[in-house]
């Protein structure tokens, strides 16, 4: 018998940046992959492009789980669900939606059969000839059913278990109380990451972190910026992210949700000694299709 395959989760950065469209990064998409299973967190602008982009095929994935409701987060969506429906051949699959407040309530508003957003286009791919022609061409199986897609509003807590990992949840605190925000942590026989979504440094993502492997943390701006105006209440500076890595006691911190001006070439020296002052274990600043190196050791 073949060695086991190891069950560390492999993480691509699918979207890096912010509100802020940027040449090399926009919103904000993460794939974790446990073995040969692929779960999507956030679906920000361009996320099924990127995906494509990335060799990941939206029909790989059946587990998406969100952070928030910013657009940043979830715009794409619309695109991903109606994408992986239109190219899941023979017929469609279940895709499973997680995520705090109001998941529900988008999801339902993008295919509702009356009032759905979308629901004009998937009635045309089921309904036209020339659309079940295209669609059996394909090697599709009428008749054709509206995407099957289960939503699910969630509190903090245990989300959901595959076969090799588990997913649960603790509060963000970002823009309560218009948004509710969770963080998720990924736990497998062989590994943890967190991914923090937006974020202020706080006790439940520190507790969330805690002896993580790998801690993924937004990273708005630099800490004398954010000091003492509202930014410090709802997102993370570079030091503030620092500081989260070392309590929690992390292995390997990985900057995310960069803001604009912390990617400019005069800013790298800077943000990397901000981050210093609190943190002397493994820094990576993400970058868009990168593949996150596992920890060493």
């Amino acid at each position: 018998m073949g060695a086991k395959k190891p069950l560390t989760p492999e993480i691509t950065i699918i979207g890096c940046g912010t509100p802020t469209p940027l040449p090399e990064r926009f919103g904000s998409s993460y794939v974790v992959q446990v073995g040969d299973e692929k779960l999507l967190f956030d679906c920000g602008p361009a996320t099924t492009w990127k995906l494509a982009r990335a060799g990941i095929n939206t029909t790989e994935i059946d587990d998406v789980f969100f952070t928030h409701h910013h657009f940043d987060h979830d715009a794409d969506f619309p695109t991903f669900i109606l994408t992986r429906w239109d190219q899941m051949i023979p017929k469609d699959k279940t895709l499973n939606v997680y995520g705090p407040k109001l998941t529900e309530e988008f999801t339902n508003g993008i295919l509702d059969e009356d009032t759905g957003l979308f629901a004009h286009d998937w009635k045309a791919r089921i309904h036209h000839p020339a659309s079940q022609i295209t669609f059996q061409d394909r090697g599709g199986e009428l008749p054709r059913k509206k995407p099957d897609v289960d939503a699910h509003n969630m509190r903090p807590g245990r989300i959901k278990a595959g076969s090799n990992w588990e997913v649960t949840a603790a509060p963000a605190d970002h823009v309560q109380p218009y948004l509710d925000s969770l963080a998720y942590r990924i736990d497998t026989p062989d590994g943890s990451v967190v991914l923090t979504g937006d974020t202020a440094p706080c006790d439940t993502v520190t507790d969330l972190a805690r002896g993580a492997d790998v801690l993924m943390m937004m990273c708005w701006e630099t800490h004398d910026r954010m000091d003492g105006n509202p930014h410090a209440d709802a997102s993370s500076s570079v030091l503030g992210a620092a500081e989260t890595a070392a309590e929690a006691g992390v292995k390997q911190l990985v900057m995310v949700h960069i803001g604009a001006r912390l990617t400019t070439a005069e800013m790298k020296g800077p943000r990397e000694i901000e981050a210093q002052q609190a943190w002397n274990g493994e820094l990576i600043w993400g970058e868009e299709m990168m593949k996150v190196p596992w920890p060493k050791g």
